[in-house]
């Protein structure tokens, strides 16, 4: 693994593969917290069963965190690699004739994500960790046919969404997330040799893929602040 990331293409195919792997878990988190707006009961149950399945908690959810961090820290090591590569100063480069927006500000929608992912961390990870572990609630784990028991996942979801700035940095934060995708996406494919005759058919299914998720996401901030509204 160590000589296949001392190359270049090496990196690119390794960046590309923990992105696409992220694609995956982004996925299914938008499947589970779609069901907190269609079936308050259905998402109840999913997260219990995510936050209390031992193979979830100290299996998959450490191959997450670390791909999170491998992909980023990867992307921002490649970008460095590419600018000293460049000719000093570039006197005739002109970034969007030659690229367009999303490829040329990968590391900037990368890091807000990044830090977008402490924010997401903060309202909804830590305090799950910390009121099964730390208070010791640990009634969920006891009955797993009654998810209303131990941490109160729907009501904390909605509750989160409640003040219109913390809503307002989602939505801000998701549209940056679909700029990177637009681009991550599709290029992460490439990467990895994916080019044969159904390249076009599967340019417009992740363009598709990187418009839906992130507007679905911003649909259930602002569906949860709004309901909240009108009650």
């Amino acid at each position: 693994m160590s000589g296949l990331l001392k190359s270049s293409i090496g990196r690119k195919v390794a960046m590309a593969l923990s992105g696409l792997f992220l694609v995956v878990f982004l996925t299914q988190h938008f499947v589970i917290n779609l069901s907190s707006v269609l079936s308050p009961d259905t998402f109840n149950t999913w997260s219990h069963f995510m936050g209390t399945n031992g193979l979830v908690q100290f299996g998959l959810q450490p191959i997450l965190i670390f791909g999170v961090v491998f992909h980023f820290v990867m992307g921002i090591r490649l970008e460095l690699q590419n600018r000293k590569a460049r000719p000093v100063k570039y006197v005739s480069y002109k970034g969007s004739a030659n690229a367009n927006w999303m490829s040329r500000n990968m590391i900037i929608t990368g890091l807000v994500i990044l830090a977008f992912f402490g924010l997401h961390f903060y309202d909804f990870f830590f305090p799950e960790l910390a009121h099964k572990y730390i208070d010791g609630d640990m009634s969920g784990l006891l009955d797993p046919n009654n998810p209303a028991l131990g941490y109160k996942y729907h009501p904390e979801t909605v509750h989160k969404f409640e003040p219109f700035w913390r809503v307002v940095l989602y939505v801000i934060s998701f549209v940056l997330l679909m700029l990177h995708l637009l681009h991550g996406f599709q290029s992460s494919l490439q990467s990895i040799g994916f080019n044969n005759k159904y390249s076009r058919a599967l340019k417009v299914v992740t363009k598709a893929w990187a418009i839906i998720i992130p507007v679905g996401f911003i649909f259930i901030a602002l569906y949860h602040h709004f309901n909240q509204l009108s009650h």
